[in-house]
């Protein structure tokens, strides 16, 4: 079995002003190019469009690249921008240096005891990459072992610009404002999202909070006792809290609109799902696919678009966004709920990406393929990096181009299109497991040991 885990102004340019204006991808959310609020950008979509993004850059040299900003100790949540401030987490242990295993693997072992951690926020200048404040969250032993691939810090924080939302599974769900000040905290016990077959297997927590209107939701599907919950973000008081009954899974929900009401769907093995997000009820359901589901749903054409590939099956789901009760599995007759389905090419890491009309899946190998969106056929196929590369951050896009980050630091600029054709091939120089945050032009890549702001608007060597 492969690894698991859920495993993440600058001055300007002259020249870049003079430049036309570049098409954006039509079907893509059409926002300001700012706001990156959580996992994956506005609705977990992956895009963000109305600026130029680069094609080239160079880390060590220090060409297109707006700032490099160490953060201490180990975390693989994605950076989250609002405005001008950039947020992220990590966890702080007694060594410079915590052990990560990276690379395509089958080893589902857990990393011994590592002693004390500080579970830390960071706020960032956006503009800058400065660090405007640190907060620990929670200071103590984490009461769950990680993967030898995962940190203690796996899930993304989210905000909505007046308050930020960490969650760092057995060790809490904390809540700031934006200036860092404690708003309130909440423990939801133990959740040890680790192999359901070999429950000694701790792998940890990956899940990241979604924010809607005034509540924080969270899935925890973990080892007995899952369930998904909304909590009030002025207080911390419960909406609600509905039972799952799944494996643990590694997925974030994403919430999205069916008319006039809002839905909550998640990825599962045993409970694939959608849910009201007022109240917590169950709307729909399909089961099926694979045993340890990573991949987040991605919403986009009317369609909620669902993968996951462990254990044999691989499939990939297109539930309409307005379905009700049991839909019928991969291969079922019309009328049982699914738009399409196709029982192998699914993904086990990365959430896939919908850039216009195509959706784009790729597995933890690099192996990438492109589907009509609407109606599940494949239109290109094609590997991505020489195959000995595992790819667990999601891809982004943007400028109709798509952005592939290698395990190894890789970052892969693709040409979006029915054929991607590969624009360029850029090295971060680290480890990289996030995914990267795309706001105002420049990208936000998380590396195992910095946040690096690439613009190609960038003139001057960035601080570190």
């Amino acid at each position: 079995m492969i690894a698991i885990l859920a495993l993440l102004p600058a001055l300007a340019n002259p020249a870049a002003a003079e430049e036309p204006p570049r098409p954006t991808a039509p079907g893509a959310p059409a926002d300001a190019g700012i706001h990156w609020p959580s996992f994956r950008g506005p609705r977990a979509s992956g895009v963000s469009e109305g600026r130029p993004l680069p094609v080239r850059w160079k880390v060590e040299s220090g060409e297109g690249i707006a700032w490099k900003t160490r953060i201490p100790g180990l975390g693989h949540s994605s950076p989250i921008v609002w405005g001008d401030r950039l947020f992220v987490t990590s966890a702080v242990g007694p060594t410079d240096e915590p052990s990560l295993r990276v690379g395509l693997y089958g080893d589902i072992a857990s990393v011994p005891d590592e002693g004390i951690h500080r579970f830390n926020v960071y706020c960032l200048a956006r503009a800058t990459g400065r660090i405007l404040w640190e907060r620990t969250a929670h200071t103590g032993v984490p009461r769950v072992k990680r993967h030898t691939k995962a940190s203690h810090a796996n899930s993304t924080p989210a905000t909505d610009g007046k308050r930020v939302v960490a969650f760092f599974g057995s060790e809490g769900l904390h809540v700031h404002d934006m200036e860092g000040t404690l708003i309130w905290k909440k423990d939801l016990g133990i959740l040890d999202s680790g192999f359901f077959r070999v429950p000694e297997a701790q792998w940890g927590f990956a899940s990241s909070p979604v924010i809607h209107e005034d509540l924080v939701i969270v899935q925890c599907d973990v080892q007995g006792g899952g369930f998904l919950a909304a909590f009030r973000l002025s207080d911390g008081q419960e909406a609600w809290r509905t039972p799952r009954k799944d494996v643990p899974t590694w997925s974030t929900p994403t919430v999205y609109a069916d008319g006039s009401s809002f839905r909550v769907a998640l990825n599962g093995w045993k409970r694939i799902a959608g849910y009201d997000a007022g109240t917590g009820k169950e709307v729909w359901w399909l089961q099926g696919g694979g045993d340890i589901p990573v991949p987040t749903p991605v919403v986009a054409h009317g369609l909620i678009f669902i993968t996951n590939a462990h254990g044999g099956p691989s499939p990939v789901y297109a539930v309409p966004a307005d379905a009700a009760g049991e839909i019928g599995p991969p291969g079922s007759p019309p009328g049982k709920g699914l738009a399409w389905s196709v029982t192998r090419g699914g993904a086990y890491m990365q959430t896939p990406i919908v850039y216009g009309d195509l959706l784009h899946v790729c597995r933890d190998n690099g192996a990438l393929s492109v589907f009509e969106a609407r109606t599940g056929r494949v239109l290109h196929e094609r590997r991505l990096g020489g195959g000995t590369s595992g790819f667990t951050a999601s891809a982004v896009a943007g400028d109709g181009k798509l952005y592939y980050t290698a395990e190894s630091g890789e970052v892969l600029v693709l040409r979006a299109g029915p054929e991607p054709e590969l624009l360029a091939t850029n090295e971060l120089a680290d480890v990289a497991m996030a995914t990267p945050a795309i706001s105002g032009g420049a990208l936000y890549f998380r590396t195992r040991s910095h946040v690096i702001a690439v613009d190609d608007r960038a003139s001057s060597k960035p601080r570190d």
